[in-house]
């Protein structure tokens, strides 16, 4: 069985358990966060379809990421997640899934739901079984602790796009939809927003193309990505969910929160965007 050991385990977040446990604790009570550690729901209601979170490291988007893990946590355990995340280290498979195998964290193993990724994989020409492209990719990394956290044990399938134009997106998101119809799943989408920009243009900027994320509008999100020139790393993560929660009878999409590194740093002059944001039937 294929084993994926933490790649930034120590660096974007805490490498102990018991110090990685006090430091999503402290995402939840900051500022920027919901304030409080959310109680899971007894049983899963399948009102949320998915949520889109940040991926940089804790101390910057840890309390912007614990309010789409407060609405995770409001919905109920579902049987598995899927997170998509993109490819920042330019290797493997252009839209590359792990079908089987082991994530380990500084808070245990996560097991790759075998079941599920074999499905995605029947049902999409696109996806390819690619270990190489998990191998150092962070985006999807970071998203386990939290759920750790919450729930112990899970099931998960990743997904790391390199492809993430919108033919390939809207492909995509079909698939997930198609898959997940029946089951008890929550898709997160990984993504952060503006890169090293101007507080003000990262702000305009994010505004812009989060409007349209709260409209389910894959192409007036494409078109403000190209026009404004908008420099998030997760589009193909993002129009997927859009895509597959349209699919899925999303009727509310709700920014949660939204923040910049400037919040946490002070430093205005070169901030990256974050924001998490629910889809609900």
């Amino acid at each position: 069985m294929l084993v994926r050991n933490p790649a930034v385990a120590g660096l974007f977040y805490e490498g102990f358990k018991e110090d990685l446990l006090k430091q999503i604790e402290w995402c939840f009570h900051h500022k920027l966060g919901p304030g409080v550690i959310p109680e899971v729901k007894d049983s899963f209601t399948g009102n949320l379809i998915g949520v889109i979170v940040p991926h940089a490291g804790y101390i910057y988007s840890g309390p912007v990421a614990a309010w789409g893990y407060k609405a995770i946590a409001e919905n109920g355990k579902p049987e598995s997640f899927i997170i998509l995340g993109p490819n920042h280290s330019g290797m493997g498979a252009p839209i590359a899934i792990m079908r089987e195998g082991i994530w380990k964290t500084p808070l245990g193993e996560v097991e790759i739901d075998k079941e599920l990724s074999d499905e995605l994989l029947k049902k999409s020409d696109i996806l390819e079984d690619d270990f190489s492209a998990h191998i150092n990719e962070h985006s999807i990394e970071v998203q386990l602790p939290f759920l750790q956290y919450l729930f112990g044990g899970i099931k998960f399938v990743p997904i790391c796009l390199m492809l993430q134009n919108q033919e390939v997106s809207v492909m995509l998101g079909k698939c997930l939809s198609d898959v997940v119809k029946d089951r008890k799943v929550v898709i997160i989408a990984s993504t952060d927003f503006s890169h090293y920009e101007r507080y003000e243009t990262a702000f305009k900027n994010d505004s812009l193309i989060i409007d349209r994320i709260l409209s389910l509008d894959v192409e007036g999100f494409f078109k403000v990505y190209y026009s404004r020139r908008v420099s998030m790393c997760g589009p193909g993560p993002v129009s997927a969910l859009i895509v597959a929660a349209k699919n899925l009878g999303a009727k509310h999409v709700t920014k949660l929160k939204y923040a910049t590194s400037g919040d946490t740093s002070g430093n205005m002059s070169s901030v990256v965007g974050y924001s998490s944001i629910a889809f609900l039937r």
